[in-house]
């Protein structure tokens, strides 16, 4: 017997594309899928996407590799939305997303009650090393678009934030 596919399943294949600037983390645990649905009627699989930033390079190689993973799995008929309709923020990180983030010492964001008032929410971090909550902020540009350099006042350690959004 042939088990239908599910949104379940899906989302579970999807947890295997990882984002290609963070590959500890899937595009599932950052947020960037949005929705998944399956036509009643046809069995047509719809992945919504949503980028970090409006101009994010990655988000052609991201949508490909989703592509290429639903195709892995046996299904053919399919459509990969780009949408803004559901803004991307950091708090759409999970929890295990978070926690690959320190893993990977790389500071999560801090969550976000709204909408950022000014950017001194930029200068909290958390240590990914040590835990330290006595930091600095170096410059809100990083390596990448998402990311802001720290130092660490405790263990004297130089480290990146996954930026507040």
């Amino acid at each position: 017997m042939i088990t239908p596919v599910t949104e379940a399943h899906i989302l579970d294949w999807l947890r295997d594309v990882m984002d290609p600037e963070i590959p500890v983390l899937s595009l599932v645990d950052l947020g960037v899928i949005t929705g998944v649905g399956i036509a009643p009627e046809t069995g047509r699989v719809t992945v919504e996407m949503t980028p970090t930033f409006a101009g994010c390079p990655a988000m052609d190689y991201m949508r490909r590799e989703v592509e290429t993973t639903l195709r892995r799995h046996g299904i053919t008929d399919f459509t990969v939305n780009l949408t803004f309709d559901v803004p991307w923020t950091s708090n759409r990180v999970s929890a295990v997303g978070r926690q690959k983030l320190k893993d990977f010492r790389l500071s999560p964001p801090p969550h976000l009650d709204g909408p950022i008032q000014d950017l001194s929410i930029l200068e909290y971090a958390e240590c990914p090393n040590c835990g330290s909550t006595d930091t600095t902020l170096r410059t809100p540009f990083g390596p990448t678009l998402c990311r802001a350099l720290h130092y660490c006042n405790a263990c004297k350690q130089g480290f990146e934030q996954f930026k507040p959004i």
